[in-house]
């Protein structure tokens, strides 16, 4: 089929551009694009799934995972202190 388009020049930049990188016709960049953008159009934008994988860290009940550097910070204070007593 033989149709006039007026394209906007941004696209039609972007169109320049696909022919000069992939080196094909601009018919053929054109009617690719086209196939592209229709399909996308049918085919519903659902997200896949997403799952969470738990991982156990065989931390001991009664530590707090989220506190760990705090805890950290205890230890060490212990430790320097310890260090300071004769």
């Amino acid at each position: 089929m033989r149709t006039t388009l007026t394209l906007d020049p941004d696209v039609a930049e972007q169109l320049q551009q696909e022919v000069r990188r992939t080196g094909k016709g601009l018919k053929a960049v054109v009617n690719e694009a086209l196939r592209q953008g229709l399909a996308m159009q049918r085919k519903p934008s659902s997200p896949s799934r997403f799952r969470v994988r738990p991982h156990a860290f065989g931390i001991r009940p009664g530590i707090d995972p989220d506190r760990l550097n705090q805890l950290l910070g205890e230890l060490e204070a212990v430790n320097a202190q310890r260090k300071m007593t004769p």
